[in-house]
């Protein structure tokens, strides 16, 4: 059994939050995988299913994201589980928007919800970094993170979710490097490359 945990936070005040693209992943990976219907357990959301082979558990905290660890904590005593068997996906202020990183321990960075999981079960989860960028000043981080994303950043913000979901299997897996790699490349696709002319030769081949 594996956790997989989207943080956010609950309601439709939140619902389409920068702080809540953890919640907007779960909801990605339930429907992409084709997990059971979603109902309430461990002070949280829940739905289950496989992926890569494995069980899994998609769970949304409804406690908001302060008391995260509360929910977290319940459902990995509850399955006798282990840190390493949980991943958490969390809005990433230190990244810019689209990028994702994977980070097994450490700290929390300032993150109310990470602090509270590794108050509740220690550091040595695996969380799924994910970037929406920095305002710039810190004294405007609480009312970013808690605005809803800009109209324009929603096409990035649908293929993060999309990869996530798609390539998740790699994470589960233990292949971190190949699902940042695979991710990265569905978020940001390389450009397409230009025709070759007919004859097959490349643009300027035999110019000096």
């Amino acid at each position: 059994m594996l956790l997989i945990v989207g943080l956010g936070n609950p309601g439709p005040k939140y619902e389409r939050n920068r702080h809540n693209i953890g919640f907007m992943a779960a909801d990605e990976i339930v429907r992409r995988h084709s997990f059971g219907a979603w109902r309430s357990r461990f002070q949280s959301m829940v739905a289950e299913g496989n992926i890569a082979g494995d069980k899994a558990m998609v769970i949304k905290p409804m406690t908001y994201m302060n008391e995260s660890g509360r929910a977290v904590g319940e459902a990995m005593r509850f399955f006798k589980l282990a840190p390493p068997d949980i991943i958490v996906i969390h809005d990433e202020l230190d990244l810019v928007p689209g990028k994702i990183r994977v980070k097994r321990g450490g700290g929390h960075a300032g993150h109310n919800g990470l602090r509270s999981i590794a108050a509740h079960i220690g550091e040595d989860f695996c969380r799924v970094r994910v970037g929406i960028g920095h305002p710039g000043d810190k004294n405007r981080v609480h009312g970013y993170v808690l605005s809803d994303f800009a109209k324009a950043e929603q096409p990035l913000l649908e293929r993060t979710v999309d990869a996530i979901a798609a390539h998740i299997g790699l994470l589960v897996e233990g292949n971190e490097s190949s699902f940042m790699s695979r991710t990265a490349h569905d978020i940001f696709p390389p450009p397409p490359k230009p025709p070759r002319p007919e004859g097959g030769e490349p643009p300027n081949a035999g110019e000096e």
